[in-house]
């Protein structure tokens, strides 16, 4: 069955002056999906996010979050989105317990939410700080705990594991891919293409406000495969990279035969490298 579409975007592009931040992009991202929106820094990742929140007006084109127009986007569908950016704020000579406490109220969620989320993210033992004694990689976390409180049916995520350890940033992993499991559209930003890979069922590589590639992760570096070569590791310690020939199928064989071969890897390009392929440009 065809998921459903809630976030529509069409022939969108922003203007700021005489600076164009985005050139007629076209998407969709659908219930129960991760979407990546990837891209350097000040390549338009940001802007998009402030348009399809209602935050910014676009210039032209048609965008729709839950079948409302951005435009017209109103409380009973904030209600049901959900934002982390790199300048959501804090109360921050309120502990971290009650920064979560008043949003539940507004919500109307259940306290016992805010405990289950501060486990997830790390922040239990954390609960009394006042926010402005934690770290960036700790606010990062509640800030997310915040946006999660009301389980929305979308939501924005703009570099959200920036300045997290490896373990916090594994365990917002995992909690995103129960949000999707439970029918939650996630639009990621990231310059980070290894989590991109890993976390998103469709990307779009952004560069200078413009789309220049999108597709499934796998499919998108599959596209770009053009030189096929194999990455070979043999029991004697032997490593090995062979062009894709018949001489290569030849030899493979042999070391199956004897039991020689322990690994065999496919070498197509990842997302980072297709970014430069396409654009000439690396990801900073």
């Amino acid at each position: 069955m065809k998921k459903q579409s809630v976030i529509e975007v069409e022939h969108l592009s922003k203007k700021f002056k005489e600076q164009i931040a985005l050139k007629n992009l076209s998407f969709s991202v659908h219930a129960g999906e991760i979407f990546g929106f990837l891209g350097p820094s000040g390549s338009g990742k940001t802007t998009t996010i402030k348009i399809l929140t209602g935050q910014l007006a676009q210039s032209s084109g048609k965008a729709f979050v839950l079948g409302q127009a951005v435009e017209q986007i109103n409380e009973s569908i904030y209600e049901q989105v959900g934002i982390v950016t790199d300048n959501s704020g804090l109360y921050e000579k309120m502990t971290v317990y009650n920064n979560l406490k008043i949003f539940a109220k507004i919500l109307n969620v259940k306290k016992e939410r805010i405990d289950e989320l501060l486990e997830r993210v790390g922040l239990a033992e954390h609960k009394s700080k006042l926010a402005n004694q934690l770290s960036k990689g700790m606010g990062q976390r509640l800030v997310l705990a915040r946006a999660l409180l009301h389980q929305p049916k979308v939501l924005f995520l703009d570099e959200p594991t920036s300045g997290l350890d490896p373990s916090t940033a594994e365990a917002v992993h995992e909690l995103l891919f129960e949000l999707k499991e439970n029918g939650t559209a996630i639009f990621l930003t990231t310059h980070n293409m290894d989590e991109a890979t890993k976390l998103c069922d469709h990307v779009a590589l952004l560069n200078d406000g413009l789309i220049v590639e999108q597709g499934a992760p796998k499919e998108v570096c599959l596209k770009y495969n053009t030189k096929k070569k194999y990455e070979i590791q043999l029991a004697d310690g032997q490593a090995h990279v062979l062009p894709h020939s018949d001489e290569t199928t030849e030899k493979i064989h042999q070391w199956m035969a004897k039991d020689e071969l322990i690994t065999i890897h496919s070498c197509e390009p990842t997302l980072e490298k297709v970014f430069l392929e396409v654009t000439g440009r690396e990801l900073l």
